[in-house]
């Protein structure tokens, strides 16, 4: 149960904010403008919710300059709305307090370093020569193979599975059902039979990652799959094996990265959307949601493909005419000819 109580006086000082209104008010907790209640605090960022403003019930809001006088309650005056919603509400987190020490049911190989401040969460299983660092948390029912270092001040929720020979870096978050290290999809065709390939790379993480539940990074085949630091990755995402995603790219839930394609830093990605093996993006490329990236992209900027929902009606008309584009090219062609043909006599005589 969350029993924080803030002061603005102190929010403000947090977040180097301005106060407008009693510096002296109290809130438990940060919530949505058009729910929120009295004790409360809210933000706002998102153009779409300036509706909601006039008539929230929060105490307070956390918005920009140039909303201040539009709001009716108390505000807290920032550059940046949403940064310092995130900053406020890292005060009002209830994850639970992890107490260092090694459950009685977790069974721990042989050969491992495991610093002291580590918390290791019943029924989890650690293999051989397995390092941990600082701080790190291992919640109930982790599977870490031998071989395999996690950095200081990690956090491993529920049933998470490693691989063997995996590292990652410090500060990193894996949420429940990831697996990491599992083997690339690779198979060599021969005389009707695919046999398969070992897949004798593992997988990099750098610092102050977080990938999502139930989200898998394949092992690399012969190098390693690498994923940069500051990387983001939603749930449910598919990372093939000698993937290279850059530092601080982010890429939303349910898209998947066939296996050898290098993605930039700083880049966005969707939900939904699909790489071809073997392409590079460069950095700074944003493929908005359901994208079918099939050729390396090479300048920055935003790149979209698909057909967006549309009403029934309009949508079978559109797919009929779809299927239609190559006779009608090669009908205009056919006129273009025929025209620049007449053109050329006309100007003959």
């Amino acid at each position: 149960m969350n029993n924080k109580k803030f002061t603005l006086a102190q929010l403000a000082e947090f977040l180097s904010a301005k106060v407008q209104g009693d510096p002296n008010i109290e809130v438990t907790a940060i919530v949505p403008l058009q729910v929120a209640s009295a004790g409360q605090i809210s933000f706002l960022d998102n153009p779409k919710y300036r509706k909601f403003l006039a008539e929230t019930n929060a105490s307070a809001v956390i918005l920009s300059e140039e909303m201040a006088e539009k709001c009716p309650c108390a505000a807290l005056i920032v550059k940046n709305p949403y940064l310092a919603y995130a900053m406020t509400a890292t005060l009002f987190d209830n994850k639970p307090v992890a107490k260092p020490g090694i459950h009685p049911t977790a069974i721990i190989g042989e050969h491992c370093e495991i610093d002291n401040s580590v918390a290791i969460g019943p029924n989890v299983v650690i293999g051989d020569y397995v390092k941990i660092g600082k701080n790190t948390v291992i919640q109930p029912g982790c599977i870490i193979n031998h071989d395999v270092e996690i950095g200081a001040n990690c956090w491993l929720w529920p049933n998470v599975t490693i691989y063997h020979g995996t590292r990652i870096g410090a500060r990193t978050i894996i949420h429940s059902g990831a697996v990491i290290g599992s083997d690339g999809f690779g198979f060599a065709f021969h005389q009707g039979q695919y046999h398969k390939i070992p897949q004798i790379g593992i997988v990099r993480i750098g610092d102050d990652v977080e990938i999502g539940a139930n989200t898998t990074i394949d092992r690399g085949a012969l190098g390693d799959t690498i994923i940069g630091n500051g990387v983001k990755l939603d749930n449910q995402i598919q990372i093939g094996h000698n993937v290279e995603i850059g530092d601080h790219t982010v890429i939303a839930a349910g898209t998947g990265v066939a296996g050898s394609t290098k993605v930039g830093k700083y880049c966005r990605v969707g939900g939904l959307v699909g790489f071809a093996g073997h392409i590079t993006i460069t950095d700074q490329v944003t493929i908005t949601a359901m994208a079918s990236v099939a050729q390396s992209i090479n300048e920055p900027g935003i790149y979209s493909s698909g057909v967006p929902a549309a009403p029934f009606s309009a949508w079978k008309r559109n797919m009929v005419r779809f299927q239609q584009l190559d006779s009608i090219a090669r009908r205009l062609m056919q006129l273009e000819r025929k025209f620049g043909e007449q053109e050329q006599e006309e100007e003959s005589v």
